[in-house]
């Protein structure tokens, strides 16, 4: 799996942002977010279970990431047209508000996500600095869904630029802090 430390592979990526007729699909690229962090989330397929339970949790967030000048990508190993045809079928995923893209293959063994067996994204999380700079790099098999909020946490401790101790929470003291005042 990619490493923090080393450079977000570029990528461009059908995606699917809308259900609406001739809005369906869009063209990203990892260049067309400058000066933002990118959080790009992997899962292993469309139409299964675990999987909009957390596509639903990122979306309710988005805000939130917004806030913190960090952009939601989502994605797995399915096309584009899956993407849509799940999204128009599952009632929660109708209204998002984030792009589902289209993780080729090629992009999936840039990210070192392919699951060994089952051939699927891995469930992964991936944040990357406005530099284009892996600063957290996470994965789940393919049964346990992650927590959108320890990605917010991690994200707000990076963008500190301090060291934060376990558990640490933004508005909280950072060990730098504390060390400043000894």
């Amino acid at each position: 799996m990619i490493i923090p430390g080393t450079k977000l592979p570029e990528f461009k990526a059908t995606a699917c942002v809308s259900i609406e007729a001739g809005k369906e699909f869009a063209d990203i690229s990892s260049k067309d977010f400058p000066g933002k962090w990118i959080v790009l989330y992997t899962y292993p397929k469309d139409f299964t279970f675990v999987c909009p339970t957390e596509i639903v949790d990122f979306n309710n967030k988005l805000a939130a990431f917004a806030e913190r000048d960090a952009v939601v990508l989502g994605g797995s190993t399915d096309n584009e047209h899956s993407h849509l045809a799940w999204r128009k079928s599952h009632p929660d995923l109708k209204n998002l508000q984030h792009p589902l893209l289209f993780v080729s293959p090629t992009l999936a063994q840039a990210l070192g996500i392919v699951h060994p067996t089952a051939g699927v994204a891995l469930r992964a999380t991936i944040v990357a600095d406005p530099d284009g700079v892996v600063r957290y790099a996470s994965a789940n098999d393919l049964a346990v869904g992650r927590n959108v909020d320890e990605i917010l946490r991690v994200l707000d401790g990076f963008k500190t630029g301090e060291l934060c101790a376990v558990n640490w929470q933004r508005g909280k003291e950072t060990l730098t802090q504390q060390l400043k005042k000894r």
